[in-house]
Parts: C-alpha cells; sequence; structure tokens
C-alpha cells in the first residue's frame, strides 16, 4: 500500500495508507455514523464536495453488490476508514470495496484514527482538507489544504443533477414530478411502489414545464451543497405553491423553506448516519431517522411565515419538518426513503399521495 497523508485546514495531519486512487483529492472533510450502507454514502449525490469518513472501525466486509447504489456513479471527492475488510463475504458480493473505488477513481485513505479525527470535527467543526500521497514539508501541506474548495459559494446540485427528463412507472396513477437535485434512486423508488408515475427533471426546469406535465404533485430531491447556491430551485418551488401539492427532502426541505421566506444556516458539524432521532411533534412519537446535510433552517425565521413547525431533532432541536399552513406543502430534513438506515418514516410518501389524493 502506497503512503498517504490526511491533512487539515486547521494543521493536524494524519499518516496512513491509500486504498483507492492515488490521485489527490480534496474537499470539506465530514463524518458518517452508520455501521452498513457504505455503498450508498459512496452513490449518493448529496456527498458532491464532500471527503467522507465512516466512523465505524471496519468497512467493506461485505463488499460491492448491484442493489445497493443510489446513483450510477460514486459522488464522493474522498473516503476515509479505520481498516477496510480485504477478504469480504457475503451472498450478493460481487466486487471488493478496493476495487470499486479503484474503478471509479475516488481517492481513499485506511489506517488512521478516526477516532481521533471526529473529535476534532465535532469539537471545531467540519473543515476543508486533502488526502494526499505527495511528500511535501508539513506548512506546504498545510496550504494546500486550506485553498481545498468548500461547499459554499458554488452551485453543486448543477452538477449532479440529470441532464435529461426521464420517466418511471409509466402509466401509473399519480403523476409526480421529481426535482432532481442529486435524488436518490430509492426515492423515485419509494413514489413507483406507491402507483406514482415519476417524471424526474433537471433542477433548472421551468414552472411552466413542470405545470406543462400536469402534475399531481411536485416531490424536490435531496442534493449537495448550501441551499443558498441553489436558489433558483426557490425561486420554482415559490411560483409553484398553491398549484400543486409539493413534499421536500433534505436539500428540498431546506429549498422549500427558502422559497417561503425561511432563512438556512451551516450547522457546525451537520448529521450524517442512519440512527438520529427525531420528534413528531403532532403525536410526540420519536422516529429514528437517516440524516446526511450540514445545512439547517433557522426555527426563528419560521415564526412570521405560514409555516408549522412539525418535526425535531432531539438531540439538538434543529428543525427536521414543517408544513405550510395555506398551502398544500409539506417537507422534512431527513430521508423517509432511508437506503441506508431505519424504514420508520415511509409513512410519509403515504401522507404525499394522500395529499395528491
Amino acid at each position: 500500500m502506497k503512503k498517504a497523508k490526511l491533512v487539515l485546514e486547521e494543521g493536524s495531519i494524519f499518516n496512513g495508507e491509500i486504498f483507492g486512487t492515488d490521485k489527490e483529492s480534496s474537499g470539506e472533510i465530514v463524518f458518517n455514523t452508520s455501521m452498513t450502507g457504505y455503498q450508498e454514502i459512496l452513490t449518493d449525490p448529496s456527498y458532491k464536495g464532500e471527503i467522507v469518513c465512516m466512523t465505524y472501525p471496519l468497512i467493506g466486509n461485505y463488499g460491492i453488490n448491484e442493489d445497493d447504489f443510489e446513483s450510477i456513479k460514486s459522488h464522493v471527492n474522498g473516503f476515509i476508514v479505520k481498516e477496510f475488510a480485504e477478504e469480504p463475504e457475503n451472498w450478493r458480493l460481487k466486487k471488493k470495496l478496493e476495487e470499486y473505488l479503484k474503478e471509479n477513481e475516488i481517492t481513499a485513505i485506511r489506517g488512521i484514527d478516526t477516532r481521533a479525527l471526529i473529535k476534532i470535527l465535532r469539537q471545531q467543526g467540519t473543515m476543508r482538507g486533502i488526502i494526499t500521497t505527495e511528500n511535501l514539508s508539513r506548512q506546504k501541506l498545510i496550504e494546500k489544504a486550506k485553498k481545498a474548495p468548500g461547499l459554499s459559494g458554488r452551485d453543486l446540485v448543477s452538477l449532479v443533477s440529470r441532464k435529461e427528463t426521464k420517466t418511471y412507472g409509466t402509466g401509473n396513477k399519480y403523476r409526480v414530478i421529481l426535482v432532481d437535485c442529486g435524488a436518490k434512486d430509492n426515492i423515485k423508488n419509494s413514489l413507483v411502489k406507491r402507483n406514482c408515475e415519476v417524471i424526474m427533471v433537471p433542477a433548472s426546469t421551468s414552472v411552466k414545464k413542470i405545470l406543462d406535465y400536469s402534475p399531481d404533485g411536485v416531490m424536490v430531491s435531496n442534493g449537495p451543497g448550501d441551499p443558498e447556491d441553489a436558489d433558483y430551485v426557490a425561486e420554482t418551488i415559490a411560483e409553484l405553491l398553491g398549484e400543486v401539492p409539493i413534499f421536500g427532502i433534505c436539500l428540498g426541505h431546506q429549498l422549500l423553506g427558502r422559497a417561503c421566506g425561511a432563512e438556512t444556516y451551516k450547522l457546525k458539524f451537520g448529521h450524517r448516519g442512519a440512527n438520529h432521532p427525531v420528534k413528531d411533534l403532532s403525536t410526540n412519537r420519536v422516529y429514528i431517522t437517516s440524516q446526511n446535510h450540514g445545512f439547517a433552517i433557522k426555527e426563528e425565521s419560521l415564526a412570521e411565515l405560514d409555516l408549522e413547525l412539525t418535526h425535531i431533532n432531539v438531540n439538538d432541536k434543529t428543525v427536521e419538518g414543517f408544513r405550510h399552513q395555506k398551502y398544500p406543502a409539506f417537507s422534512v430534513q431527513y430521508h423517509p426513503e432511508a437506503s441506508p438506515g431505519p424504514e420508520d418514516s415511509h409513512y410519509l410518501f403515504d401522507q404525499f399521495v394522500e395529499l395528491m389524493r
């Protein structure tokens, strides 16, 4: 294995070994607390621009299969693990994780103290960094890490959104326009299972074109980056309010909020994992949810708007869901389609179908 370094912009340097491609990689370093689901994480478009560290120490033990992809390619800028399984075993196994990373040119590093890394990220917040095999001085490595691109100030949605429209579940009862800001496949699958014809359109699709399809509902998907950099989608949503039922997920939740006048902000280290407790305020029931986001809606900005807070995060009380009090529109910050994660929140898709009905 080739020696490599993970360098953070604040000066920390971790020594490890490359086990993916050996090209230098840069981005914002984040962590995910899921014990499984690395294949879905690698192919989730929401991770565009990010280097992902897995907190669980052993990754790759069931390899890569053909069923658990969330998109046709990987979107992470890099991958960090304590240890990867060199000899995976699973009845669906098609290839090893290492093979997949090399084929998809994903830079990955193993053998670092992931616990120490995550302590830094929790205390100081997510930060930019690089994975490199270059043997440079400490100062030059830190300078390169400081120059790594962050998530804000650039439109990452346009880099992952589809370029052409595609239809799934043709002829099903309810026609849903899925605005693709970086949609995971299982959002589309969850709708098709509920008798929906899903027309996936680029994030830049105009209001007129959306309404020309005569949809029963519009879903705004998850996606990467800062919602402020995708305000063109929020403007589209604002024009659709009252015209058709709307359901927003993750970035779609933030964009629906901005369309209604709410403000967003960056979390210190975000929520990424499959075990985040969320409380439904209408029932006081707590659901365990799958999450992947670094930005959130400011609760205080909802006060004078026609928005009702419906869900909160049990850990830090951040906004996890709201509904519009005048129009048929609601959203959640977490992922009701799970994948990976618990399926507690599948009922939200049923609520959307009922809203369309």
